[in-house]
């Protein structure tokens, strides 16, 4: 699971954007403590709850007392946390995660041949510094790993929360826009703004860079419900 976190967010009155007092999310020893007892935590509900499956090798922990050390032995270690700023920036992380939100299990370029029978298909071996090679399976298993790709039903790739969340159709992000426009140029004068301030240009054009003045604005419903003619 990938989490992308705005470096900020509105204040409560949403008339201002809030930046962090430190140029990271979380502290990483911190986030490794909380960690470690979120995941006991986890595990002393599933067993409370008898869904937590003891069995074969873990079979002795459905002994309460074998199971209460195994927790005291796991609160003595740290659970290794490793976080660190992107190399590329925002965007290559964008991109990045694009790659497995909106494309396929497997693009048509990386197929390479079909006998009725079998798939041959290229595969790098990240294992080996993504070592290129080939791979050759059967019609059934290649499908069988493909659909492992498709998302149980119910699920959904992409989950927005805050801002970003669907009761708010667009208007809290472009609030936000507002709010980063008007803070950012505010910073460059050195001065204070007040976003219902008549005076107050929140967008410039790129052309003149003449201040925009806004006419109306649509929403999300708003716009799935107009209707568009093609004039060609």
């Amino acid at each position: 699971m990938h989490c992308v976190i705005p470096a900020g967010g509105l204040s409560r009155d949403h008339r201002r954007w809030l930046r962090p007092r430190f140029p990271f999310f979380l502290p990483v020893k911190v986030l490794s403590r909380v960690f470690r007892g979120k995941f006991l935590a986890g595990l002393k509900r599933l067993y409370r709850s008898k869904k937590l499956q003891c069995a074969g090798p873990a079979g002795a922990l459905a002994d309460q007392q074998h199971f209460a050390k195994l927790l005291r032995h796991l609160h003595r270690h740290d659970c290794v946390v490793y976080a660190k700023p992107a190399f590329g920036g925002p965007l290559q992380v964008l991109r990045y995660l694009g790659r497995y939100t909106h494309r396929v299990a497997i693009s048509n370029h990386r197929l390479l041949a079909f006998d009725q029978e079998r798939v041959t298909f290229r595969w790098k071996d990240y294992a080996h510094n993504g070592r290129p090679g080939q791979m050759t399976l059967t019609a059934t298993e290649f499908l069988r790993r493909f659909c492992l790709h498709v998302l149980p039903k119910g699920f959904v790739r992409i989950r927005h929360f805050g801002f970003l969340a669907n009761r708010f159709p667009g208007s809290r992000l472009a609030l936000c826009r507002q709010l980063l426009a008007s803070r950012s140029a505010t910073e460059k004068r050195g001065g204070t703004y007040d976003l219902h301030s008549e005076n107050a240009c929140l967008w410039h054009c790129p052309g003149c860079g003449a201040s925009m003045i806004v006419i109306q604005r649509f929403t999300a419903a708003d716009l799935s419900a107009c209707t568009y003619f093609d004039s060609s």
